[in-house]
């Protein structure tokens, strides 16, 4: 009888259950605030100047932290724990110390300086309100120190075998948003936008409110920290080992750098468009679901096997990862880039025409989506070959890669801005960004044939020209029963008719694309088609 060791932590299987589950249910609260946002406040001015104003202390906390604790910080926690003699305790202690000094002092700063910084933003544009975005940035910058915090928080209780709380706190953030909206419709009056008053109690909970929800995200696994046994004490000093990681840091930090002068831009463009940067950034959290879900899963499975490969040396091994990789990226992100393609202006009239918003601004919201959607698969694509730059042990490629995408995405957005119309803007910046991201998997897929030799690119693009024609059948088909549907119904209302159209693309056109797939013989579908036929012949 052989016996089983017996296991002192959580499963991989049962962990990564959980942070499934929680991934799930935190896009899930995440788009109800969202909805919520757009309904009670609109997608104009107002809208627009909360966005702008969110989007500092994420950026600032990427510049400060961000970059340092991906690239360096982490992986040197990790190492910690096993070769020092406390088990890693000192350097996670020093960590922390470092960290929220850092912060709490690029916190201060960027309070202080809330009017620059907005002015930098909003400078140049006629349909931004520079004042609103400034009383907004003042509530919410000080949630600098408590993204940081709960990201390096978070990391340290993962070092430490603990997966579900980090996970799950971000839902408690979006809670806490719920209900921070919640209590501002129920509040009477509005926030005055002309002149602009910092007491305004609607303003200063919606403010507050999205700035509580951050550090509740970070507090609550404080306790979780303590329950694993950590002591934290202030460590002052240098820690040596971050000598070893210094360029590598240096070229990861300047990637960080270039996204984030990249999204500057986007922002202060976006403000010159009526709605544009709500309607960007909603195109984009709808677009991202399948990529969230799905993508993020295809990448954590594939980077450790490509690492082991290019750590041995076998360029085959690489290759054959990068190209499967590239295929099932295109399978399975495909029929949800051609769904939100074709029904993106029903999802946009039927999901965010709500309340405040109005038909104007879900149309626009809708507009932005379908004619943008294109950008999915490259932009998972483009990923996944940054990815095999760093298994490689090379962060210098990624950057300059990185730099060629920013410099294209700017060229179009400032090209766009020129030539569109104020209501059109949203669309502009949207193509803007989907077009960066096929420029950077062309580029990156070049870069890695000169690199790696042969990368089977046409068995990618034939796999990718199925997939096209599948998504195009299955969505035509869709589109032809939600039409059918609408007829027999008498339907009249837009918004109804835009949800039989959702309906009808999620329920026929989206199972049918990736049927045909399986007609087609694809073989990546052969395991899930397999698995199906062994399920119906077990009933």
């Amino acid at each position: 009888m052989v016996i089983e060791p017996v296991s002192t932590g959580p499963s991989v299987a049962k962990a990564s259950g959980s942070m499934a589950i929680a991934t799930i249910v935190s896009r899930v609260s995440g788009l109800l605030s969202k909805l919520m946002l757009i309904a009670i406040i609109g997608s104009d001015v107002l809208n627009d100047s909360y966005q702008a104003a969110t989007t500092l202390p994420t950026m600032i906390n990427e510049l400060l932290l961000g970059g340092v604790l991906t690239s360096v910080a982490i992986p040197l926690l990790v190492r910690a724990e096993k070769e020092d003699p406390d088990g890693g305790e000192s350097y996670a202690q020093w960590l922390v110390t470092m960290s929220a000094v850092l912060l709490g002092v690029g916190t201060i700063v960027a309070v202080a300086c809330a009017p620059l910084l907005t002015s930098a933003l909003t400078s140049g544009s006629e349909k931004a309100n520079p004042a609103l975005v400034t009383a907004f940035a003042y509530l919410v910058l000080p949630g600098i120190i408590f993204y940081g915090m709960s990201a390096l928080i978070g990391a340290i209780l993962n070092t430490k075998g603990v997966f579900g709380l980090p996970t799950w706190a971000p839902v408690l953030n979006n809670v806490v948003v719920i209900l921070t909206l919640g209590i501002y419709w129920l509040l009477p009056g509005q926030i005055s936008l002309n002149p602009v008053e910092m007491g305004s109690t609607k303003l200063l909970v919606l403010g507050l409110g999205t700035m509580a929800g951050v550090a509740l995200q970070a507090l609550i696994m404080v306790p979780a920290m303590k329950r694993t046994g950590f002591k934290f004490k202030w460590r002052w000093g240098w820690d040596r080992r971050l000598a070893d990681f210094g360029a590598l840091g240096f070229w990861v930090l300047l990637y960080v750098g270039l996204g984030l002068v990249s999204m500057f831009v986007l922002t202060r463009v976006a403000l010159n468009g009526k709605g544009a940067l709500v309607a960007y950034n909603y195109q984009w959290l709808v677009s991202q679901m399948p990529y969230g879900v799905l993508g993020v899963s295809l990448l954590t499975a594939l980077m450790p096997k490509m690492s082991r490969a290019a750590a041995a040396k076998d360029t085959d091994g690489l290759v054959g990862d990068l190209s499967f990789g590239n295929r099932m990226s295109s399978i399975m992100l495909m029929p949800f880039s051609a769904l939100l393609t074709v029904a993106g202006l029903a999802i946009g009239i039927g999901v965010f025409s709500l309340g405040a918003s109005g038909m104007e601004g879900g149309t626009r919201i809708g507009m932005a989506l379908a004619l943008s959607a294109f950008g999915l698969v490259p932009y998972a694509i483009t990923l996944l070959q940054l990815r095999v730059f760093y298994a490689m042990k090379d962060a210098r490629t990624p950057t300059l890669i990185q730099a060629i995408i920013v410099v294209v995405r700017i060229g179009l957005l400032y090209a766009f801005l020129a030539i569109s119309p104020s209501e059109k803007l949203a669309v502009g910046v949207s193509i803007a960004m989907s077009l960066s991201f096929v420029v950077g998997a062309v580029v990156g897929q070049v870069w890695l044939r000169i690199r790696l030799g042969r990368l089977r690119t046409g068995f990618t693009l034939w796999t990718v020209c199925l997939t096209v024609v599948a998504s195009a059948i299955g969505c035509a088909v869709g589109v032809g029963v939600s039409m059918l549907v609408n007829k027999v119904l008498g339907v009249e209302s837009e918004r109804i008719g835009a949800w039989v159209e959702i309906v009808s693309q999620t329920v026929v056109g989206l199972p049918l694309s990736f049927g045909l797939l399986a007609a087609f013989r694809v073989p990546e579908m052969k395991p899930a088609v397999d698995k199906i036929i062994r399920l119906v012949r077990r009933r």
